[in-house]
């Protein structure tokens, strides 16, 4: 039998474990009965929340080397979960080799090592029935990690395992990190499937619209907006990966996530081996280039021959440290983060049937204030008449207190949803260190002790104040991404259209050339 069945055998002997205890609990509380219940949903009663976050003091370690490690065990499985945060990111790149960060972070555990060809690493890998992957940015659900909470500025490399194999996973985990071959065959593949990717840029309206929005929120030159190029994929060498490993990949830019079944003690001692002697300090570059101009104002469209109309509104709002994130989050939640309780679900979805998704995204921004916006799509002869109805919810939002029970809503909804970032061991462990390598950790390190109590705290009026401070119209990018005669069009019913919308025709934006990411004529 090899590794990968006898790892399922543990995992269903894990889930037949917890059948057994549950039968030996004992009967279930009785259900509720008919007369049990309220005539309506409104009237059942809950207990308060009680649920006290995970503190960083609780699972922190230093290791011998200084590199910070949040160790969270779990004797659920034997399997153990070793995630490795990095800040590189496509910001690093050297002008004229966009793409190199994520093409290394990427070759990192797939391109062999100093003793192993990447194939003998794959095969040894799958005997063990184990898995090791990298990447950049919040990905690596494939761990139970979920999105793990970083942006685009940051790398993650990922091993999962048996406890048992604990020892040669981090041998082998260390040995790509510290010597990763980037072996010429495997720099290739990842060159001619970056390539094919980018042939395919201009087929999917989303695609479009996300580069779009990211250059008037952030401006041409921001680091954000440097995609990769044909010319700048055939420029990166192997020596510029080996290069940039060597600066920036070492326990100084090092956090580590570690999860699963094992001793906190005796993990300390395996990652202080594992990590000990580094042949080089490593570098961590510090916070990403904030961009240097104010978001775009006005309206764009850009013309593709499909029936539907992707539309982004919105402008550039703030960080994670704002005075008024909090009432900020609140305020989202009621307009249009909130799903089926939203404004905008309710206005541009349920009553008028314009959109199936539809909504408004405010993250709080992790180094640099970044973009509050609307998102949906529709008809393309109805972009006008959705778009007025979003226009409206933003204005009575800026013009009108919002009522105790949307405020409500709004507020349990965010308190009691607080918890789910936090379901298991490892997206602890993950989340923890998230907030050390981002910067929250210094920062503001009672950030997910005071959440529920911060956003409890605020009131109606914040609201309005802080709608009226972010939400100008009048700053506000407007983006359409569609048939842009149908969209100019009003809907038969109602006499809306763009132009009128936009004080005069909006403004056109060429598609790019997938090679180079030039407008094109």
């Amino acid at each position: 039998m090899n590794r990968t069945h006898a790892r399922r055998r543990w995992l269903s002997a894990g889930l037949f474990a917890a059948l057994v205890a549950a039968a030996v609990a004992g009967p279930a509380p009785r259900p509720a009965l008919a007369a049990d219940l309220p005539e309506r949903p409104e009237a059942l009663k809950f207990p308060p929340l009680e649920y006290a976050p995970p503190k960083a003091a609780q699972y922190r370690v230093k290791l011998a080397n200084g590199v910070a490690a949040y160790l969270t065990p779990d004797r659920t499985l034997p399997l153990v979960t070793v995630t490795v945060l990095m800040r590189v990111g496509p910001d690093l790149d050297p002008a004229g080799k966009e793409g190199l960060a994520t093409t290394m972070v990427h070759l990192l555990t797939r391109s062999g090592t100093k003793t192993m060809t990447a194939e003998q690493l794959e095969s040894r890998l799958a005997f063990l029935g184990a898995q090791l992957e990298s990447g950049t940015g919040g990905g690596g659900g494939m761990f139970g990690l979920g999105s793990i909470p970083i942006s685009g500025a940051e790398s993650r490399v990922t091993l999962n395992l048996l406890a048992k194999d604990l020892d040669e996973g981090l041998s082998l985990l260390t040995a790509c990190l510290q010597g990763a071959a980037f072996q010429e065959d495997r720099l290739k593949l990842r060159q001619d499937q970056q390539l094919q990717a980018m042939k395919q840029r201009n087929d999917n309206s989303a695609d479009i619209e996300e580069r779009e929005w990211g250059f008037l929120m952030r401006g041409e030159d921001h680091w954000s907006n440097r995609y990769p190029t044909q010319a700048s994929l055939a420029a990166i060498t192997r020596e510029d990966l080996v290069a940039l490993q060597k600066r920036y990949v070492g326990p100084r830019n090092f956090v580590l996530a570690v999860s699963g079944d094992f001793d906190r003690a005796a993990m300390t001692r395996k990652l202080d081996k594992a990590f000990a002697g580094w042949p080089w300090p490593g570098e961590n570059p510090g916070p990403p280039q904030a961009p240097s101009a104010p978001s775009a104002q006005g309206w764009f469209v850009v013309d593709k021959p499909v029936n539907q109309t992707r539309v982004s509104l919105g402008l550039r709002c703030l960080d994670r440290y704002d005075p008024d994130f909090y009432a900020a989050q609140v305020m989202n939640f009621i307009l249009g983060g909130g799903g089926f309780t939203s404004r905008l679900v309710n206005r541009i979805r349920s009553d008028e049937g314009l959109a199936y998704s539809v909504g408004s995204r405010l993250e709080g921004g992790f180094y640099y204030p970044d973009p509050w916006r609307v998102i949906f799509q529709t008809k393309a002869r109805s972009t006008a008449f959705a778009t007025s109805i979003a226009l409206a919810e933003v204005q009575r939002m800026r013009d009108s207190l919002v009522s105790a029970a949307d405020l409500e809503t709004a507020k349990n909804s965010l308190i009691e949803g607080f918890p789910a970032r936090f379901p298991t061991a490892s997206a602890i462990a993950a989340a923890l260190a998230a907030e050390e390598l981002t910067g929250r950790y210094q920062k503001n390190p009672s950030f997910f002790g005071e959440y529920a109590s911060r956003i409890a705290a605020v009131t109606a009026p914040d609201v309005q104040r802080v709608a009226r401070r972010l939400l100008e119209p009048t700053k506000m990018a407007f983006l359409m991404v569609g048939d842009a005669k149908e969209m100019s069009l009003d809907d038969g019913k109602h006499d809306v259209k763009l132009a009128g919308l936009a004080g005069g025709e909006p403004k056109r934006l060429p598609l790019r050339n997938p090679l180079t990411m030039k407008p094109t004529p």
